[in-house]
């Protein structure tokens, strides 16, 4: 990843470069941002910057031997940390048993969400964490020498999801950290990260990229004509990663949708034998799908209820057609007098979800509850 290839982040990359033309590369940074911000493709092009052996005052040359290695994501002085799963083969798993599907992902789409991470390797219903083994490793690998690189650089993809047995040895790790070592955190949730970590790191903070800059690289990239690439731009609302879906029609939304739909039908009908169906239904799916569905509902919720409160203007919010149209019959019966309970009852679901509860239960009881508040009684 080069820093021309990212959208609407120039104004970071021009920050990053200069600490490497002033010598004054933070040993610790967190880059911090929401899904699809282009977070950890910058830090793959901060490192590729700092080790390229003909870099422009710009950019990487791309095609020196360091550059080769990092676009392949080779090279013996890059380390990766990020959430994996326990499997029949690695009871105890580092990230190391699963580079080649790490190396294949990233080698195959420029920017990846935590979906795509748990599609490729195919989590099913378990959660994807970073367990404690991983501090050895990590341990291990920052007691080595460098190979070819002035730096090693250890990157971690979504510290959030850390043991804290590993965030601990981590902290000590920063704390006093192995000589010409590069720590590059990307967070989606900073605030989750343990606090003695977070106060030992650089922060640099990611926004959405905006829609001109998402528009003009969506038509560059796609051939796409300037409407069509400015309607998924506003409707990814700064995020690459869904904007990149929407184009080649892979938005796992789509499917999110129609399932929420069929739990709002049989809601407003009272029909507790669909929703006990609905509910085994929902819960056969891995639990990070379900997190993702929870999430996906809670932002469907918001979109309706302000479109309700700005008198049924959806271009407001940031819907596909296919959620504008059920949007536009829907989002009368999202209001005041529901939404604060309703946010509250998906919110505890996700919650019991995550703390892995029983899923039929969680998403029984959860559809009940809507049932009464979307259709009070009279």
């Amino acid at each position: 990843m080069l820093f021309r290839d990212i959208p609407g982040q120039e104004v970071i990359a021009g920050k990053l470069r200069s600490t490497v033309h002033e010598n004054r590369v933070s040993h610790a940074q967190l880059f911090a941002g929401r899904e699809g911000c282009g977070s950890l493709a910058m830090a793959f092009a901060y490192a590729r910057y700092i080790t390229c052996t003909n870099r422009t005052p710009d950019d990487s040359c791309g095609v020196c031997p360091s550059c080769v290695k990092h676009s392949r994501l080779i090279h013996p002085d890059m380390h990766f940390v990020f959430p994996v799963f326990r499997t029949k083969k690695f009871s105890d798993p580092v990230c190391d048993n699963f580079l080649p599907e790490w190396r294949a992902l990233n080698s195959s789409k420029p920017f990846i969400s935590l979906t795509d991470w748990l599609r490729a390797i195919d989590v099913e219903n378990s959660q994807a964490i970073i367990y404690a083994a991983e501090a050895s490793e990590i341990l291990r690998k920052l007691s080595l020498k460098t190979y070819e690189a002035e730096y090693k650089t250890m990157f971690i993809w979504l510290p959030e999801k850390m043991h804290h047995t590993a965030a601990n040895k981590l902290l000590k790790l920063i704390e006093e950290p192995p000589d010409k070592t590069l720590f590059l955190l990307v967070s989606e949730e900073p605030d989750r990260i343990i606090p003695t970590i977070l106060s030992r790191c650089q922060m640099i903070r990611f926004r959405g990229v905006d829609d001109a800059s998402l528009a003009t690289f969506l038509a560059l990239r796609f051939n796409l004509q300037a409407d069509r690439a400015n309607e998924i731009a506003h409707i990814s609302g700064g995020n690459i990663v869904r904007a990149l879906n929407l184009v080649s029609d892979d938005d796992p939304s789509a499917g999110h949708l129609e399932t929420f739909r069929v739990l709002m039908r049989h809601a407003w009908k009272r029909d507790i034998a669909a929703l006990s169906e609905w509910a085994e239904s929902t819960a056969s799916s891995g639990r990070e799908a379900q997190k993702d569905f929870l999430e996906y509902c809670l932002e469907l919720l918001r979109g309706n209820f302000v479109i309700n409160a700005r008198g049924g203007n959806s271009e407001i919010t940031f819907m596909t057609r296919a959620e504008a149209d059920f949007s536009e019959k829907f989002h009368p019966f999202i209001n005041g007098n529901n939404i604060d309970r309703l946010y509250e009852e998906f919110n505890k679901a996700h919650h019991h979800i995550e703390s892995n509860g029983n899923a039929k239960i969680i998403f029984l009881d959860l559809s009940l509850l809507v049932a009464r508040l979307i259709k009070p009684q009279a």
